[in-house]
């Protein structure tokens, strides 16, 4: 008799995010202490409570420290300011939304690169999206990214959606992505991360589509964007061989009869956006990715106390050749 059953592979976040935080792991033993993450809640919001209870239990069960500040939020510019100039402080993480509007692009502004966990900086936000991967010339320092944008990517990479065969960089060459949702939050960063690393992106918002891409075989050096006048998810989503959708609403849901059959499905909304039949269709489906994030977050943190501490070393080096007396020829 025949097995009628789903074809379809449900993937969970934990799995995912266990061998990422082997990796930090690995990384905390070189550095031999705690590094310390300071949180600022400024918010009524509950998710951003959540997230950030979240956030001090991963933290504290997998070797950092978490300190949460809990800050009026007329206060918090001047806490920003003094964890900065606090040299105990490693990285910061604001729970947002605060104000809701432009005041909170200027908060994240006044965080300091050298602790932006976040990756939400002037420096980090254009290099993500004019395709510089490193901070120093030598190469050698990852730019940080954001944390959901980061986790959706390392979640492909474990579902070898990226091909390895293929130069770093260009590993999404011949992919096909609808993303739905165009925040500047995730939406959009995302697009442009994917369609920097080669893929043919379809950003889909409630207003209208966008394709993100490097042209005819990524023959540009970063992604560029192109309307499509009259597009709908109908153009897009039959085309697509992997679709990310957020849409921060409990009554949206994926439209299933438009996905391409086999499609790979990663839900990153805090509510379902695709209906549990989507596991008739697709061939791998992601729920949730919370927890991805959550290790990307203390991933992103071990790497800024890594570069802080390559500085010094570098540094101090140079000190020492500067002191030792030059023999004359």
């Amino acid at each position: 008799m025949a097995d009628d059953k789903p074809n379809c592979k449900v993937v969970l976040a934990n799995n995912i995010a266990k061998g990422l935080l082997e990796e930090v792991h690995e990384g905390l033993k070189k550095i031999n202490r705690k590094p310390l993450l300071v949180g600022f809640l400024s918010s009524a919001d509950p998710a951003a409570r959540v997230y950030a209870e979240w956030t001090g239990k991963t933290c504290n069960e997998n070797g950092f420290a978490f300190e949460l500040r809990e800050v009026d939020r007329d206060a918090l510019e001047d806490a920003l300011i003094d964890a900065n100039n606090d040299a105990s402080v490693d990285g910061i993480i604001v729970y947002y939304p605060i104000f809701n509007n432009r005041q909170d692009q200027y908060l994240q502004q006044i965080v300091s690169i050298d602790k932006d966990v976040e990756g939400l900086s002037h420096q980090y936000i254009f290099n993500m999206y004019q395709n510089v991967r490193f901070l120093d010339p030598a190469s050698t320092k990852k730019s940080i990214l954001p944390c959901t944008p980061l986790a959706v990517i390392k979640i492909l990479e474990y579902l070898r959606i990226y091909n390895t065969i293929l130069p770093y960089g260009n590993r999404l060459h011949g992919r096909t992505i609808t993303v739905i949702n165009r925040s500047e939050v995730v939406g959009r960063p995302l697009a442009a991360l994917l369609a920097n690393d080669g893929a043919c992106v379809y950003s889909v918002d409630v207003n209208d589509v966008q394709q993100f891409h490097r042209g005819e075989g990524l023959r540009k050096r970063r992604h560029e964007v192109e309307e499509k006048p009259g597009w709908t998810l109908e153009n897009a989503l039959p085309l697509s061989d992997v679709v990310i959708s957020g849409v921060p609403g409990d009554k949206y849901k994926v439209p299933l009869h438009l996905l391409r059959p086999g499609a790979v499905c990663i839900n990153f909304s805090s509510e379902r956006n695709f209906s549990p039949e989507v596991k008739e269709k697709a061939s791998i489906y992601v729920p949730a990715i919370g927890k991805v994030t959550i290790v990307v977050l203390l991933r992103n943190l071990l790497r800024i106390v890594q570069n802080k501490l390559e500085a010094e070393a570098q540094s101090a080096k140079q000190t020492e050749e500067a002191a030792v007396p030059q023999i004359a020829s």
